[in-house]
């Protein structure tokens, strides 16, 4: 993978998509307040977005956790080719990783 020009275009589209995104959801919110939204759908809002931001913190902080585990796993057992086996590892813990998050955010929401 020496070929680092593809990856260029790549991430500029990533990170257009992500600032359209941005700007639409920024411009949702200003017209929902401007439109003098009752107070109640303003504060659901608000709560509804912060709910979602620790989910996200969580469920990110579980995934790399797990994949922590899993490249500590690796590293024990001295794998030190890609094989099968090894992207299995990899794979198995960021499944469960997915699902602890699953787990936890249920429990706590």
């Amino acid at each position: 993978m020496q070929n680092f020009e593809v990856l260029i275009p790549i991430t500029l589209f990533i990170c257009v998509v992500y600032a359209i995104k941005v700007v639409v959801d920024a411009r949702t919110r200003a017209k929902i307040i401007a439109s003098n939204g009752s107070e109640e759908l303003i504060r659901t809002m608000v709560q509804a977005e912060a709910q979602q931001r620790r989910h996200a913190s969580l469920r990110w902080g579980v995934l790399l956790l797990a994949v922590g585990l899993g490249f500590g796993l690796i590293e024990a057992f001295g794998w030190r080719e890609v094989t099968p086996g090894v992207v299995a590892v990899l794979l198995g813990v960021t499944g469960l990783g997915n699902l602890l998050a699953y787990a936890a955010a249920r429990k706590l929401g």
